[in-house]
């Protein structure tokens, strides 16, 4: 115990003893930070997971027969802006029916409860009014998130005994909460896959990267300790005792942000997600067990990094310094392997392969970098040597001696180009159709609405065109689909006003009809061939393919026809722009959850990028300084930083830039959307060679700054 005391004062008195390490001391810290901060929301994520599913079950109807049914019970969707909203519209039968979960009391006829979230959100759209009298807000028990849009409709009018579409409910709270924002739901595994791919693996390199800062002082004592007889062990509790302290503070301050959203609910940046805090408070006794965890991975790493050689040959530590460890080649050759294999694993299983490749692919690319730069390194070396060139001499050996000096450099731009690269791609995985949407929307905007409804007479189609806003038009939509080999159509109807105002011509019109109208040529996009027929009346016949069109006069009157569809006695409908449903893919959050995990991401590896390469410049000034009074020359010092590290750093950016583009192109064969955006990649390209730029110039400039102040000193 005497001993394990003793050098573990030794470590925590290291910790603190020069710059170097000063600079370690706040590099791990924030590597710890980093790394707790990931698994605490590893631990928030499943616990929101539970909190949504236990809530939806609280929920969910318990379905049965006409004969036991407490309230008809039928679900609905709407949208505010692109984002969904669940409608459940409600009939009790008794004065007893039950009461879902977050509802007090039951509203009149004709009256809605609305979330919050949809509350506040939908303010602009008029959603007050949309779905009848406002009565009051869902309770937070009622809603899986607080950022849930919902709204419980009690409608004015008993539904019809023949409307299949109404289910009978008993009772609520028996399980199958597939409703609002659980209809959905990915599994727990998605987002997690996403937070470590994304966040993760930069935190895990911050750690690698602060765990070798300033690490030539510490080499030096592990071979003292070796050379005294010191086993693993000991050298073990040093590096720990030397690391623990900053570590510690660093997981200790991730609890910060975890506390923060223990007591109050978060909205989580461009996802619009609000976190409730319940969660995150049900779950501390396991977010301090994963915080333990979290710790003793980011001193295992340490200690990791640490080895010496046990050939009994040399003292010298196995600190990456001389060669590029075979392990870490192959296991860059195995996420190559699993990237290339993914497309044959079973449908279900590939993208988590595709994914697993590329993170290991990522963590070890910079280590195939290093190889290169090496056997680069000892041909400048030689190079030099024949051409008495000194800077291009000394960078050479550099290299080849230091291989694990441009891992470090390089990993920030490796991992950092390739997150950017699939932020990019993951975000353009919105397909053809979604494009398409976007583009109608840009030259029609919403003055072409589809209504999905029931059976309508012409009475109840006449009342709802007079509460429709002045100057639109109402039409009907048959779609017919004959089989092979003739091709489906689509009949539109309207009255002959209605198809001549949109520049159609009708029977009898002797004038040829002008051009067609923005809105028909848009149509002809969506449906393909158009007809278009003159009707008297406009009725939708029961369980038919027919559906409703509004033609607006302008933009802007998308909120007044939900409104007076969703108001009819029995609404029964779906409204939605032309191509709307595809302006909210279901594929937009996944964007914006891949976007936060990105940058976070981004973060990480930004201040890993800057902790190597200060510490690289503390390392070079001391190195390069007495080649001024070598040499007389300070050009030596551009010289040198440009060879050792800018060249392998270029060499590491194109390289990088290549496995990128096929890693990009790779991912769109396989999940068969999406696009590569060879502008973001050239830009990340060009800021990395940049940054290749100025770190050799920022060394050189420390190394002839350490010039004018060097004196020899016996160390």
């Amino acid at each position: 115990m005497r001993t394990t005391g003793t050098l573990i004062r030794v470590g925590l008195a290291a910790g603190r003893s020069t710059p170097g390490d000063r600079l370690r001391w706040w590099g791990l810290f924030a590597a710890a930070l980093a790394v707790a901060f990931v698994t605490l929301a590893t631990v928030a994520t499943t616990a929101t997971y539970h909190g949504r599913e236990t809530r939806a079950d609280a929920r969910g109807p318990v379905i049965s027969d006409s004969k036991h049914g407490a309230l008809l019970y039928r679900e609905g969707a709407d949208s505010v802006g692109n984002r969904p909203v669940s409608v459940i519209f409600l009939h009790p039968l008794t004065s007893r029916a039950p009461l879902p979960a977050g509802v007090s009391r039951w509203p009149e006829p004709g009256e809605v409860l609305l979330s919050p979230e949809l509350l506040r959100t939908g303010q602009s759209e008029g959603i007050r009014t949309r779905y009848g009298s406002f009565a009051g807000t869902i309770l937070t028990d009622g809603l899986v998130t607080p950022s849930e849009r919902m709204a419980y409709v009690r409608v004015a009018e008993a539904p019809p005994k023949d409307d299949d579409r109404w289910l009978h409910v008993a009772a609520f709270g028996a399980g199958g909460g597939a409703t609002g924002e659980m209809a959905d739901q990915k599994p727990v595994t998605s987002p997690l896959q996403g937070l470590w791919s994304l966040a993760g693996l930069p935190a895990l390199a911050l750690t690698v990267v602060a765990a070798r800062v300033g690490s030539r002082s510490r080499d030096r004592r592990s071979s003292l300790l070796q050379a005294l007889g010191g086993t693993w062990r000991h050298r073990m509790i040093v590096n720990i005792g030397e690391a623990a302290l900053p570590a510690a503070w660093g997981t200790l301050a991730a609890f910060i942000p975890y506390a923060v959203a223990s007591l109050w609910d978060i909205r989580l940046g461009p996802t619009g997600y609000i976190l409730d805090h319940r969660d995150a408070a049900a779950a501390w006794p396991t977010a301090a067990g994963a915080t333990v965890v979290s710790l003793l991975a980011v001193l295992g790493i340490v200690v990791g990094t640490h080895r010496v050689h046990r050939d009994g040959r040399s003292t010298r530590p196995a600190s990456f310094s001389s060669r590029v460890p075979a392990w870490r080649l192959s296991a860059c050759g195995v996420g190559v392997a699993l990237v290339l294999t993914s497309q044959y694993a079973p449908h279900r299983a590939q993208l988590a392969v595709f994914t697993c490749g590329t993170v290991v692919m990522w963590a070890f690319l910079s280590s195939v970098v290093a190889l290169v730069t090496r056997h680069l390194g000892s041909w400048l070396a030689d190079n030099g040597k024949r051409k008495g060139h000194a800077g291009r001499l000394i960078g050479g050996r550099w290299t080849h001696a230091h291989p694990g000096v441009i891992v470090r450099l390089a990993l920030a731009m490796v991992i950092g180009i390739g997150i950017v690269a699939q932020m990019q791609v993951w975000t353009s995985r919105l397909g053809v159709q979604s494009q398409a949407a976007v583009a109608t929307h840009q030259r029609i905007k919403d003055t072409v609405i589809q209504l999905t409804t029931g059976a309508m007479t012409e009475e109840q189609t006449d009342r709802f065109r007079s509460s429709l806003p002045a100057g639109s038009l109402l039409l009907t939509r048959s779609f017919h689909d004959p089989g092979p080999p003739k091709e489906p159509w689509v009949t539109i109807e309207g009255a002959c006003r209605d198809l001549r105002a949109l520049h159609v011509a009708c029977p009898g019109d002797t004038k040829t009809a002008p051009v067609t109208s923005a809105q028909v040529q848009e149509m002809r996009r969506w449906y393909g061939k158009v007809n278009f027929e003159v009707v008297p009346h406009i009725t939708v016949k029961p369980d038919s393919t027919q559906s409703l069109l509004v033609v607006a006069s302008e933009p802007g009157h998308l909120a007044a026809v939900k409104e007076a569809a969703y108001t009819l006695p029995n609404p029964s409908v779906q409204v939605q722009t032309l191509g709307g449903n595809w302006l909210g893919s279901s594929k937009a959050p996944l964007a914006n959850w891949i976007q936060l995990f990105g940058v976070i991401g981004i973060l990480f590896i930004l201040l890993a990028g800057a902790v190597s390469a200060a510490a690289e410049f503390v390392r070079i000034r001391h190195a390069l300084a007495p080649l001024s009074v070598l040499t007389g020359r300070r050009r030596v010092f551009r010289s040198v930083s440009s060879w050792h590290l800018t060249v392998p750093l270029l060499i590491a950016t194109v390289l990088t830039g290549a496995v990128t583009a096929w890693h990009s192109v790779f991912f769109i064969a396989l999940v068969q959307e999406g696009s590569v955006s060879w502008t973001v990649l050239a830009a990340g390209v060009t800021t990395c060679a940049v940054v290749s730029l100025v770190v050799g110039s920022l060394a050189a400039r420390a190394a002839a700054r350490e010039a004018d102040q060097w004196r020899p000193a016996a160390d």
